[in-house]
């Protein structure tokens, strides 16, 4: 089998993914093609090398339908040669990238490869994307009678099955964004960004190069002020209101935002004069219950543990995507995890989660981070909508 090595990997910093926010003029192809174009003049590479871009997206209409990674890739100036699919795998859906990526390096199908994501929730909102349709059908309703459930409700559920509080879940949010701040001050974040350039109303171009969603200012007792989110639901039933511990500041916060990684052959990169930066150890997917739906982090890290032959304690850094605060904490709690290295830079709580982008944008911070501390290998997970999840180990070289 061959080795599929990491070569550099980008991002965006992250827009508020609401009108007004820092990236919501800037069209989602638009977006990611500077991501790619970014990845390909960093590395001095001929784009014409690249067998394939398979690009994460969840919410596929409107201007991110119709193959937003072809798209992408043409606005990048690629060769009309290099192909590109889109793929939806919920919030996953750029971490499937990255499996689909460098598995079909090692099985030889591809040589030079590039896994990206995109999410514009300012311009193409989410859910638009089934709003208005029976996304389920006749028999997973009869399978499922009492119906499926939004994952903020999910969440809910989960925080009160492993006995999360209020201030536990507050607590968390607060340390994202601290430690988000932290490495935004150092500098931290700067190697992995693309500055995106806007265009103000008046005509004035800025370029856009940190994160809009960190709040350095977050403390615990500004987010206990909070007021619940997912009050307004019909499936309250399953849930007391009284008891919902869910707010927009223990939750990510909607985002825009691009990221790609550049993948390859190991002997394809030394032929190339590039430098491997990490090389992907194993891999593990697997579906979880569609109700509380966002648990899947555990089977799918218990299952990639196992084909990996490591044990947790050997891993030197954890990302673990924090759509909700009780995800990364439960996840650690079924571990017995070191809570300073899970998502030492802080998470998405903080740093935002743009649905398609964010499996990337994980692998960018994990690389960057493993890097920095001297660490040799990194684990990534996500929970994903419909129950399911992806976990990766990546060991850095």
């Amino acid at each position: 089998m061959n080795d599929a090595v990491i070569v550099d990997v980008l991002r965006t910093a992250s827009g508020r993914g609401k009108p007004g926010g820092a990236l919501s003029q800037v069209h989602p192809a638009d977006l990611l093609a500077t991501v790619l174009e970014a990845l390909v003049t960093r590395n001095n590479l001929d784009p014409a090398l690249i067998d394939d871009v398979i690009t994460g997206c969840v919410s596929q209409s409107g201007q991110q339908g119709g193959n937003v990674g072809r798209t992408a890739v043409l606005g990048a100036g690629f060769p009309e040669s290099v192909p590109a699919t889109t793929v939806d795998r919920q919030c996953g859906s750029s971490q499937q990238a990255l499996h689909f990526a460098a598995q079909g390096v090692q099985a030889g199908a591809y040589d030079v490869v590039v896994a990206c994501g995109v999410e514009s929730m300012s311009r193409v909102p989410m859910g638009s994307n089934i709003a208005g349709a029976d996304a389920l059908g006749a028999r997973t309703r009869a399978r499922y009678p009492e119906g499926l459930i939004q994952q903020g409700l999910s969440a809910e559920i989960l925080a009160a099955r492993w006995k999360l509080d209020r201030a536990t879940l507050d607590r968390f949010a607060a340390r994202s964004h601290a430690r988000a701040s932290a490495a935004q001050t150092d500098g931290r974040f700067k190697s992995e960004i693309v500055p995106v350039e806007i265009t103000a109303d008046d005509g004035s171009i800025h370029l856009h190069e940190q994160d809009e969603t960190i709040r350095p200012s977050t403390s615990e007792a500004g987010l206990s002020a909070l007021k619940p989110s997912f009050t307004a639901d019909p499936d309250a039933h399953r849930f007391p209101e009284a008891d919902r511990l869910l707010t927009p500041g223990n939750s990510s916060p909607l985002t825009d935002g691009a990221s790609a990684a550049l993948i390859m052959n190991a002997h394809t990169a030394e032929r190339l004069g590039l430098t491997a930066r990490a090389r992907f150890h194993s891999f593990a997917v697997t579906g979880s219950d569609p109700v509380t739906m966002l648990d899947g982090v555990v089977p799918a890290t218990r299952k990639l543990l196992d084909r990996s032959g490591l044990s947790i304690a050997e891993i030197d850094s954890y990302e673990v995507n924090e759509a909700f605060a009780p995800i990364p904490l439960l996840w650690a709690a079924a571990f017995d995890a070191d809570q300073e290295r899970l998502n030492p830079r802080g998470g998405a709580i903080a740093l935002g989660h743009p649905l398609g982008a964010s499996g990337t944008r994980l692998l960018t911070t994990l690389v960057n981070s493993l890097e920095t501390t001297g660490g040799r290998y990194g684990l990534q997970t996500m929970c994903e909508g419909g129950g399911m999840a992806n976990a990766m180990i990546v060991e850095r070289l």
